[in-house]
C-alpha cells in the first residue's frame, strides 16, 4: 500500500461520528466515500420515505382532516428522519430514533383501526381506553428494549403490529358491523390501496434478508460493475424505498377506511396525482 492511501485510510478510519456502538450493521461497506457518512446508499434512500410522509401531511391539511391523521405522517417522517441519521453515523442512540419510532407509529395505526366508533371525539370512554392502552404499550417496550438490547426483540414485535394492522384493515372490510357501511367500490379501493402497500412492504423485506444472506456475493457483484451502479445493488436502500412506498399507501387506506367508517364515504375520495394516489374532500364532513 502507498503512502498516499495508507494516509487516505487513516482518514477514513478516524472517522466524524467515532466508533460504531450500533448494534446493527449493514451490507453497503462503512464510510467508504466520507468521514461524514457511515453508509451513503442507506442514508439518503431515506428521502424517500421524508418526500412521501410530507405529501401525505400535505393532503392532510388540504382536505382539512382530523388531527390524529396528520399525526400518523408525522410518525412517518420521524422514521425517516431517525434512519437518515442512523445511516449516517451508525451510533446507538441513533438507531433507537430509526427503532422506536417505527413501533410507536405501527401501534398508533393499530389503534386509528381499532377506534371505529362514529365521529371523532377522543373524550369517550372506548378512545380513552385505546389511548391508555397505545400509551401504556409504547412506554413498557421503550423500557423493556433499552434492557433487552436485542435487535431481533425489535424485529418481531415490528413484524406482530404490521400484521395486526393487517388482520385489523381485513376484519373492518368484512366483518364488522362497519363492513356493512361501506360502498363495494371504496372497499375495493381501500383493499387494492392496503394490499398493494402490504405486499410492497413484504417485498422490500425480502429483499433486505436476501441482502443480509448473500452479502459477500453481492459485495462482490458491487467491485465488479463499480460506482455509481453498485448504488443499485444495496439491498437495505431498496427496503427503505419500497417500505416508503408501502408504508404511504397502507396510511393512505388506513385514513381512507376510517374517514368513512367514523364520517361518510360519501364525503371522501381517492383521486390521483402524476400516478400517486391521494385523498380528497369532496364533502363537508366532521372534523376535529
Amino acid at each position: 500500500m502507498s503512502a498516499l492511501n495508507t494516509s487516505a485510510q487513516e482518514v477514513w478510519d478516524a472517522h466524524f461520528w467515532g466508533p460504531v456502538t450500533a448494534t446493527l450493521d449493514w451490507c453497503e461497506a462503512n464510510y467508504q466515500f466520507t468521514r461524514y457518512i457511515a453508509e451513503a446508499a442507506n442514508t439518503f434512500s431515506n428521502l424517500v420515505t421524508l418526500v412521501f410522509a410530507c405529501y401525505g401531511a400535505h393532503l392532510v391539511q388540504g382536505a382539512k382532516l382530523p388531527s390524529r391523521y396528520l399525526a400518523g405522517w408525522t410518525g412517518f417522517a420521524l422514521v425517516g428522519l431517525g434512519s437518515f441519521i442512523f445511516h449516517a453515523t451508525l451510533q446507538y442512540e441513533a438507531q433507537l430514533a430509526d427503532e422506536l419510532p417505527m413501533i410507536y407509529v405501527a401501534s398508533y395505526c393499530c389503534a386509528i383501526l381499532f377506534d371505529i366508533q362514529p365521529g371523532f371525539n377522543i373524550h369517550n370512554a372506548q378512545s380513552r381506553l385505546i389511548i391508555a392502552f397505545l400509551l401504556a404499550f409504547n412506554v413498557l417496550f421503550t423500557w423493556s428494549y433499552a434492557v433487552y438490547r436485542n435487535p431481533i426483540y425489535h424485529q418481531v414485535v415490528f413484524a406482530i403490529l404490521m400484521f395486526t394492522n393487517v388482520f385489523r384493515t381485513s376484519y373492518i372490510l368484512r366483518f364488522s358491523e362497519a363492513a356493512k357501511t361501506i360502498p363495494d367500490q371504496c372497499r375495493t379501493t381501500i383493499a387494492w390501496l392496503f394490499g398493494t402497500g402490504a405486499v410492497t412492504f413484504a417485498f422490500g423485506f425480502l429483499i433486505w434478508n436476501l441482502d443480509n444472506i448473500f452479502c459477500s456475493k453481492v459485495t462482490q457483484w458491487k467491485h465488479q460493475v463499480g460506482w455509481p451502479a453498485a448504488f443499485l445493488l444495496e439491498g437495505h436502500s431498496w427496503w427503505h424505498i419500497l417500505t416508503a412506498v408501502g408504508t404511504y399507501l397502507m396510511l393512505l387506506g388506513n385514513t381512507y377506511l376510517t374517514l368513512g367508517v367514523k364520517d361518510s364515504f360519501s364525503n371522501y375520495a381517492v383521486n390521483h396525482k402524476f400516478g400517486i394516489p391521494g385523498l380528497e374532500r369532496v364533502g363537508k364532513g366532521k372534523n376535529l
